[in-house]
């Protein structure tokens, strides 16, 4: 591996961290005066938010959580990609890797952070900017149908991330991403890693759904709440 290009690869884990620190349920509950890592499930995250505050907060806490995401890529794009092209899905999965990181480990929180699904939302949209519309189809598809049928949002999140390290390969085999070969690979890593530390981050829902008590979540309808 050049030196280079495990500089950059630092580079861009950093960036993705800061910007994955910033917790949007956190400020916004602040805002609101709402702690809400002290309420609900306690996870700093979109579903807290939404069964705890409402549909209004849970949609500002799911566009601030994918745009620090964005934000954090087209930063890194900016530093690196125009210089080397065929290496920018590399650089994006890097950034996107860092501020999932950094959103469920914040430093500053005492890593207590949420669950990484809205951050990895981020990366799903501008890999269907970047590259094929298909991706953000694939996404809305992955987790709003699961969630129309079954109204658990664990479901939802898993069956969409396991959704993404598939398109993602199959997409990357078929040439989309224009990158060598073991870029590619180093790039379905880092995602099939992501997707283990999201059933990790979800253990405790996994666990609720084989006994038959995790909670259903509504996005219009009045949530329960712990």
């Amino acid at each position: 591996m050049e030196l280079g290009l495990l500089v950059e690869r630092l580079i861009c884990l950093i960036v993705g961290y800061l910007f994955g620190t910033f917790q949007t349920a956190v400020l916004y509950g602040k805002l609101k005066g709402v702690d809400i890592r002290s309420v609900g499930s306690g996870n700093a995250g979109t579903t807290n938010t939404l069964r705890v505050m409402g549909p209004k907060a849970g949609a500002v806490v799911l566009l601030g959580d994918m745009l620090k995401c964005m934000a954090a890529i087209f930063i890194t794009y900016l530093l690196f990609g125009k210089a080397n092209p065929e290496y920018i899905i590399l650089y994006i999965t890097y950034t996107a890797a860092g501020a999932v990181l950094g959103h469920d480990f914040p430093l500053m929180l005492k890593f207590k952070g949420g669950k990484g699904i809205a951050c990895t939302a981020g990366f799903t949209i501008y890999l269907g900017i970047q590259y094929t519309p298909w991706f953000i189809v694939m996404g809305l598809i992955a987790f709003f149908l699961p969630l129309n049928l079954f109204h658990i949002v664990s479901i939802c999140s898993l069956f969409y991330y396991s959704a993404l390290l598939i398109m993602t390969i199959i997409y990357g085999q078929m040439g989309l991403f224009f990158a060598p070969q073991g870029a590619l690979i180093e790039v379905y890593i880092i995602l099939t890693l992501l997707t283990a530390l999201a059933f990790y981050q979800h253990r405790g829902n996994i666990q609720k759904l084989l006994s038959g008590n995790e909670r259903k979540t509504y996005i219009f309808k009045k949530n329960k709440v712990d």
